[in-house]
């Protein structure tokens, strides 16, 4: 069968497996629906953590990333996964036993106001629509390229498939798919891997293939950072990027992932506290099998497509370059019309005027997607039509997954955040659960139209959203839970100032007049979010400082929260 054909089967057969779990599924409480009940066994949820968290950013962009930056591209997979370790110890178990559903109801409660609470709701709901539009335009990617349709409709698919698990579901509906979805993600992404290892070093294991030696010889890395330092790029084992930098979008990534809403949130399904640490080591296993691959299928993929095309005649190149280049997001420009493909760094200004020019290069003539690069991989590498198929599976299951976990925190946080909370708090159950389901409604149509109009690659887009979550949640949490003292007052000033801070940095340099040679002391919008969650603690400790302190009861409640009873079954704070 064709590769396109193979497509429909593949993704038919797993979009109706995950309806057919989401009506299964289906909620009928608001507690089914915030929470799945709090009945999940620690195994599935570790499972259905691990795919609400590896986003298409992750499946899709992060090896990408790596592919193009090399060395750098580190700081995504170590902030990422460090970040889930900082959740897992320090900040999970605590949140758990406090016992409420959302993160805004933690702030709400803990600092004894509704002026906090919304304050968190505006943070959740920034940091969510931030997200969820780099799953959309993962959805389109994949779409757009392997059903052969355009990359509008294949967001406007994605939109509707999620809007129909997630609004029957609730997070009842959406754990069980997330398993299946976790399922799906990880074969698509190990087996073309596996079969590229062994192609291409002849072992069976990526991570070890990646520093393998290729058939001539030559180390992998070794090859690449070659073919990289020929085309006038860094060589592939170096950073272009100030350590400085590189700390900060390290350290903003790993600190984000602590107070993502939609990742914490899953940790108040499980029956008990001790369940939350068990279903995060669990989720940490999960996870690592495919971060521990990923740097192995970047490589693979960059020194296949590098060896494909570079000076190759455009005419007789493989038809998956064709392919590619109907999405628009594979390009290529004859500059000097001598019908060779001549890709390399014309930005390097030595590179360019010495060696390009004595070969009669007018420019880069190749335009490459990130996000593309692990989707193209299995037809680079001309794998079966049927491993093609299965990595769009995965891809589509990685930004599904995602996206509806971020939909459910914002659905929720207007549902019972604003509503139940504060506006309506004499709304019945069964209007609670029907507002939850508007609200989803209007999320997805939202998050469909900047799918379609994205800021950025997916995962730029993302590292925002870390950012952000970053420079707001984070300190609030930590010091809601260590912290006594901590008033409402320097909680409020303290996210708003972190928020206000790092999205006004990332708006001015990456949309408005700001030049990356006059990025404050060289950190880019990506890393901003680590100095904005340093203002959030200074402002938030210096303004407690001269404030009243917490309310007795209040205080009581933080030590109470610090007292380890991991064994005890904690009631609903529903």
């Amino acid at each position: 069968m064709s590769i396109q054909l193979w497509t429909y089967l593949i993704v038919g057969l797993t979009f109706a497996l995950y309806i057919g779990v989401a009506i299964w599924s289906r909620a009928g409480s608001t507690s089914e629906f915030y929470v799945a009940g709090g009945g999940v066994h620690p195994v599935v949820n570790g499972m259905a953590t691990a795919a609400d968290w590896m986003s298409a950013a992750s499946f899709i962009s992060m090896a990408g990333l790596i592919a193009f930056m090399g060395y750098q591209g580190s700081q995504y997979l170590l902030g990422w996964t460090g970040g889930f370790v900082l959740l897992a110890l320090l900040l999970a178990p605590y949140l758990r036993k406090f016992g409420k559903f959302t993160v805004p109801d933690f702030i709400g409660e803990r600092y004894y106001s509704q002026t906090a609470r919304l304050v968190a709701v505006i943070c959740a709901l920034f940091i969510s629509f931030t997200y969820v539009i780099g799953q959309m335009k993962g959805v389109g990617v994949a779409f757009s390229r392997f059903l052969e349709i355009d990359y509008n409709y294949g967001v406007l698919i994605g939109v509707l498939i999620v809007f129909f698990y997630a609004v029957l579901g609730g997070m009842k509906g959406i754990t069980y798919t997330q398993v299946a979805q976790y399922v799906v993600l990880i074969f698509a992404y190990l087996i073309p891997a596996i079969f590229i290892s062994l192609l291409m070093v002849g072992n069976p294991i990526p991570q070890i293939g990646l520093g393998a030696r290729l058939e001539d010889g030559t180390f992998l890395l070794e090859k690449l950072d070659q073919l990289s330092t020929d085309l006038g790029f860094n060589a592939y084992t170096t950073s272009s990027k100030g350590t400085l930098d590189l700390f900060f979008v390290t350290a903003a990534l790993m600190l984000g992932t602590a107070g993502l809403p939609h990742v914490i949130v899953r940790f108040f399904t499980v029956p008990r506290v001790a369940d939350a640490r068990i279903s995060a080591g669990w989720a940490l296993l999960f996870i690592a099998l495919l971060y521990t691959t990923a740097p192995a299928i970047a490589a693979f993929a960059k020194t296949n497509l590098v060896t494909t095309v570079s000076e190759q005649k455009y005419e007789g190149l493989p038809a998956w370059f064709g392919r590619w280049e109907k999405t628009g997001l594979l390009q290529f420009e004859d500059k000097n019309g001598d019908g060779n493909i001549q890709y390399y760094n014309d930005k390097n200004t030595a590179f360019a005027e010495n060696i390009a020019a004595s070969k009669g290069w007018a420019g880069n003539e190749l335009t490459v997607d990130n996000d593309i690069m692990v989707l193209a991989n299995p037809e680079i590498a001309q794998l079966p039509a049927w491993v093609i198929a299965l990595v769009v599976a995965g891809g589509l299951a990685a930004a599904l997954s995602t996206a509806a976990g971020l939909l459910l925190v914002i659905s929720s946080s207007v549902s019972h955040d604003l509503l139940k909370k504060w506006l309506k708090p004499d709304i019945s159950e069964r209007a609670e659960l029907r507002a939850a389901r508007i609200a989803i409604a209007a999320a997805v149509v939202i998050a469909g139209y900047f799918g379609i109009n994205p800021p950025g690659f997916v995962a730029q887009v993302v590292a925002w959203a870390f950012g952000l979550a970053a420079a707001s949640f984070f300190p609030a949490i930590l010091l809601g839970i260590f912290s006594k003292r901590m008033n409402m007052q320097g909680a409020v000033s303290g996210m708003l100032s972190g928020l206000i801070f790092t999205g006004a940095y990332i708006i001015y340099f990456k949309y408005g007049s700001g030049k990356p040679e006059d990025y404050w002391f060289g950190i880019s919008p990506e890393g901003i979010g680590t100095l904005g969650m340093i203002l959030n603690f200074v402002v938030a400790l210096t303004v407690a400082a001269f404030t009243p302190a917490p309310p007795e009861e209040v205080q009581e409640m933080v030590e109470d929260i610090r007292v380890p009873r991991g064994a005890t079954a904690v009631v609903s704070g529903h």
